[in-house]
């Protein structure tokens, strides 16, 4: 079976152990995913099965949205309620406030990635050094925040929903915040609602998963086109599909659509989605990757 499948990933599950529930289910071991969740998160991982693998590293829609909660007064070495809650702020913060604040954090800006992390320097993972106690210094990494509202605030509780680039953190947005507002801020819940193009309503939960037979899975599984779906549609004869399946360049010339050179597009043979393709500075057709016919 080859195709994705969208999981609401459960809270205290990794991204990999929703991955390794899905290589039992399948009975593959070719099963990657779309972008990683906390384990205390939940909500949208897109999980690529068989030859839809070939995917996971040129996904064209990077971006992700989110639904965060959140608690002032407080911080945390993660940045969020479950870490060690490291001080305590009684000052109170008005809706008028946090508003004008968030206006900061709105657009392309810069952000520390928390030692609460998997990312690596020089080799070692910052989650792992944290569990050492150790800190090393991080550079501000350039983010983008397409939309920051407050859907609700009671004066120390409250919820925001974000849009934004990949690689944002949403816990640190939110300690970043609180530090604006001088009161301190921890996360106290996240949920993936947008990854990848795919939303939560796509989504099926890991029990369902489980109970369901090889039919049902094979039934539930998306076409691998559909990560692809924001890119231009190229469609070949007979004779380019031949030559663009056998690794040739093609003319672009003679293509009944011509894309802007360097521009990701899909290729069609016929109704069947094949794989990926721009145009280089030659003017030929270059393909950038070939998928099975399904």
């Amino acid at each position: 079976m080859t195709g994705i499948i969208c999981i609401n990933k459960p809270q205290e599950f990794t991204s990999f152990d929703v991955v390794a529930v899905m290589r039992r289910c399948f009975g593959t071991k070719k099963v990657g995913h779309g972008g990683t969740l906390d384990p205390m998160a939940t909500g949208v991982l897109p999980v690529f099965v068989g030859g839809a693998t070939k995917a996971v590293d040129i996904i064209p829609d990077s971006d992700k949205s989110y639904r965060g909660a959140f608690r002032l007064g407080y911080t945390s070495d993660t940045q969020d309620i479950w870490g060690t809650v490291n001080n305590i702020s009684d000052r109170k913060v008005s809706s008028e406030e946090l508003s004008s604040v968030l206006e900061r954090f709105r657009g392309d800006i810069m952000q520390i990635p928390p030692m609460y992390s998997a990312l690596k320097i020089n080799g070692q993972k910052l989650c792992d050094l944290a569990r050492q106690g150790i800190e090393v210094e991080r550079e501000a990494r350039p983010i983008t925040v397409s939309r920051l509202e407050v859907t609700e605030f009671d004066g120390t509780d409250g919820v925001i929903e974000v849009d934004c680039s990949s690689g944002t953190y949403i816990r640190t947005l939110i300690h970043d915040i609180g530090q604006a507002l001088g009161t301190g801020a921890v996360m106290t819940a996240l949920c993936r609602t947008r990854a990848c193009g795919f939303t939560l309503a796509q989504c099926r939960t890991i029990e369902e998963v489980r109970a369901a037979d090889a039919e049902t899975l094979s039934s539930w599984l998306l076409p691998t086109e559909d990560v692809f779906a924001p890119l231009p549609r190229l469609e070949l004869d007979e004779v380019q599909q031949r030559l663009y399946l056998n690794g040739v360049r093609l003319d672009a010339a003679r293509l009944a659509y011509r894309p802007e050179t360097e521009q990701l597009c899909r290729v069609y043979a016929g109704d069947s989605f094949v794989g990926l393709a721009k145009v280089n500075s030659e003017d030929e057709l270059v393909s950038v990757k070939r998928f099975s016919i399904e």
